[in-house]
């Protein structure tokens, strides 16, 4: 198949050190003799010039032994060089070793990666389902090309896929076909065999990238099976009751995926870009206690099934921008440290924002609340049917760029606490009950008054 890379993988690992080209023999052959022949003169001319006056019977005696002794320490030096070139052969030799066995090992590395990718391109389901498996295996056993054989799986998961559809009541076929019939569906077994490599699929990465250690992951070790700092890209992939649970991920491209049946990110921990452009999920979605330390990216996402944020934290900007919300939406106890943009979101069902925590300004303008919707530091009643109930929000008051729900305004409770207030309208009138009836926030009173207990 022509996504599947037949090149080597790319090695994150260093290799040995290279070894050095030899020089020629001349360059240390003559250096030494003349280090030898230098050695033995100048013990010879130390030896001689230090002799006392001897008789002349002992005086050749005398220079017999000098040079005897000359050339014992010419020797030495000698044998101190031959020991220097004998450990640098053995350097030299180790390299080559080294060499040697890392090649081997790529070269292995490499026909075992082209065999599982020629595996991947199989018609057949097992074959596929086997390839797999070895891509697993060969990135287990080596660090440095688990990010390339993720590269390969995520790029499977990219192909083009239609699910299957569940069995239903068959229609009979008319005798005479027309033009408008369509082609007979696919061989059933071919497609849930895919189905399956697909699942297969889903399942090594979601084991690999969970990080089921504690909130302390720094100080521990990393589990054997965890594959840290991994990169995922599934832009525009067809996904299958994807659980990635506690996954830790350093950057993750989902834009324009589809999220068949349910999906779960519970858990999990983005340190990098979570782009989620354009993304639908068929079913209900977790991101219960995500940490997005990046940015986050939700824009002109669908959620069909239930959205559930809560007690999600958002470092960096969380956009939202023209999302819809199909089913039910919780960022409960959600905290925003930077930017909440929901600029033309549509929430179709109840939206909880209790106890959410919201640093910088957050942005609602033109959003559009079809159902209850309960916001945690901020107090809103009745706009258009939904209710929003008190909460501590951050820098809410005296910060220029919120932008809140039309006909609602901040105000600053008695205690101290800030809130959303509906202008004084006939918007209760709206909503088929009388203005005088439809539950506020009591304006702040003047400094020194005490309030007065209510019958």
């Amino acid at each position: 198949m022509p996504w599947l890379s037949r090149r080597r993988p790319a090695e994150l690992a260093s290799p040995p050190e290279p070894p050095r080209t030899p020089r020629a023999a001349a360059w240390w052959i003559l250096p030494v003799v003349l280090l030898v022949g230098s050695t033995v003169a100048a013990t010879m001319w130390w030896l001689l010039t230090g002799l006392p006056t001897a008789p002349p019977g002992q005086a050749g005696i005398a220079r017999g032994e000098a040079l005897r002794t000359a050339l014992a320490a010419g020797a030495g030096v000698g044998a101190a060089v031959t020991l220097a070139l004998s450990f640098r052969r053995q350097r030299h030799q180790e390299i080559t070793t080294a060499h040697a066995t890392h090649d081997a090992t790529e070269r292995r590395v490499t026909e075992l990666y082209t065999k599982a990718a020629e595996q991947l391109g199989h018609d057949k389901a097992a074959v596929r389902l086997a390839g797999l498996y070895a891509l697993e295996r060969l990135a287990q056993d080596n660090p440095g090309h688990r990010q390339t054989i993720v590269n390969v799986i995520c790029a499977y998961l990219r192909m083009p896929y239609t699910p299957p559809r569940s069995p239903g009541p068959q229609r009979s076929a008319p005798s005479t076909p027309g033009p408008w019939q369509v082609a007979a569906p696919a061989d059933p077994d071919l497609a849930e065999g895919e189905r399956q490599v697909r699942l297969t699929a889903q399942t090594i990465l979601a084991e690999h990238l969970r990080d089921e250690r504690p909130d302390q992951r720094a100080s521990l070790p990393s589990q054997p099976r965890h594959w840290p700092g991994m990169r995922i890209d599934l832009t525009g992939a067809t996904l299958i009751d994807l659980d990635l649970a506690e996954a830790h991920l350093a950057e993750a491209q989902f834009d324009g995926a589809i999220f068949t049946g349910d999906t779960s990110f519970n858990g999990a921990v983005f340190t990098g870009q979570a782009q989620f452009e354009g993304t639908t999920f068929t079913g209900d979605t977790w991101f219960f206690g995500a940490t997005f330390t990046g940015g986050a990216r939700f824009s002109r996402t669908t959620f069909t099934g239930e959205a559930d944020f809560d007690g999600a934290t958002f470092t960096l900007d969380a956009v939202f921008f023209r999302a819809t919300f199909s089913g039910n939406a919780r960022f409960s106890e959600a905290t925003f440290t930077d930017h909440a943009l929901f600029p033309e979101a549509t929430f179709h069902g109840n939206a909880w924002f209790d106890e959410a925590t919201f640093t910088e300004f957050a942005r609602f303008d033109g959003a559009t609340f079809t159902s209850d919707v309960v916001f945690d530091g901020v107090t809103v009643t009745d706009f258009t049917g939904s209710r929003m109930s008190r909460a501590e929000w951050t820098q809410i008051a005296d910060h220029p760029d919120h932008v809140w729900p039309p006909g609602w305004h901040t105000v600053t409770c008695p205690d101290g606490s800030t809130g959303l207030a509906r202008q004084e309208s006939a918007a209760g009138e709206e909503n088929g009950e009388d203005a005088a009836t439809a539950p506020s926030i009591p304006p702040e009173e003047p400094a020194g008054t005490e309030e007065k207990p209510r019958e």
